[in-house]
């Protein structure tokens, strides 16, 4: 096989901070690939000597396409089943090497925010972009820039942990977890949890969910009691331990045969957080690494 040109070369060079970008933008990493082979062709019908800085330019497309995506993605979480929660990031690697901090709370955080908001932000705070390069592309003063990027740090600080959990400490926490719901120890299960821990689940409407958030340790307690006392015969699988969006957490298969995502938001040794992902659509990076 030839080696790649010189465009091709740059370009697969830039793409891993590229379909990062894009999953940061979108919450999707089936259409962070998707935004970034579409930015590969535009690439392609440049010419490229005209393009004096290669990175800043692969940024603007970028970040205009998937701009172009989130005004059709908002209408569609309008009549979105149940929750929504971003697509699964599932990461192998040590915490040391993780490229940024956003954990799959600010991703929600984020989702909050608007489009232009939600670009600000990513481009300086998290891609260090310069903010005249970030007013350039999207095609707005500085100064507004300025106000979009400070409004939506305000939103994400408010999400922010203010202790984020070790490793080895969040994996210990799930594993107890785990075990504490297969075996219906709900005396553990409570020691566990927070007074005001939040359960969400996302089944898409392709995957039995639970529409709205489980609220308080109360709830949450009853909730898997009942779980227990009807699927007693049928355990749960713990496939893998892995992190999620910088969260600890496990794939399993549960009771009903359906694979899902389990991720843990945990501060001072309480679980404050559980984000669950059942919907198929979202699956395919646990999937593949479920069978590994």
């Amino acid at each position: 096989m030839p080696p790649p040109d010189g465009a091709t070369a740059l370009f697969e060079s830039h793409r891993p901070m590229l379909v990062r970008l894009a999953y940061r933008m979108l919450g999707s990493m089936a259409e962070a690939e998707d935004v970034v082979q579409d930015a590969w062709l535009r690439w392609q019908g440049m010419d490229q000597d005209n393009v004096h800085t290669p990175a800043a330019m692969l940024n603007r497309i970028v970040t205009n396409l998937c701009l172009d995506v989130m005004k059709s993605s908002r209408k569609q979480r309008e009549t979105y089943v149940g929750s929504w929660l971003p697509e699964p990031l599932i990461e192998t690697a040590t915490e040391d090497d993780r490229l940024d901090d956003l954990t799959l709370p600010l991703m929600l955080a984020l989702e909050r925010l608007s489009p232009l908001e939600r670009a600000a932000f990513l481009l300086h705070d998290v891609f260090d972009m310069p903010m005249d390069e970030i007013a350039a592309l999207l095609k707005r003063e500085p100064a507004a820039v300025r106000q979009l990027a400070a409004r939506a740090r305000t939103h994400v600080q408010e999400a922010k942990p203010r202790y984020p959990v070790a490793r080895e400490e969040g994996e210990q926490i799930v594993s107890a977890f785990f075990a504490a719901v297969n075996s219906g120890n709900m005396d553990a299960l409570q020691g566990l949890l927070a007074d005001n821990v939040v359960l969400q689940s996302d089944g898409g409407g392709k995957a039995h969910a639970w529409r709205n958030p489980i609220i308080g340790i109360d709830n949450m307690v009853r909730l898997f009691a009942g779980m227990f006392r009807k699927m007693t015969l049928q355990p749960a699988v713990y496939i893998r331990s892995v992190w999620i969006d910088g969260l600890p957490g496990y794939i399993s298969r549960e009771r009903d045969d359906v694979l899902q995502t389990n991720a843990f938001a945990i501060e001072n040794g309480k679980i404050t957080h559980i984000f669950i992902t059942r919907n198929p659509d979202k699956l395919g990076g646990a999937k593949a690494v479920a069978q590994d």
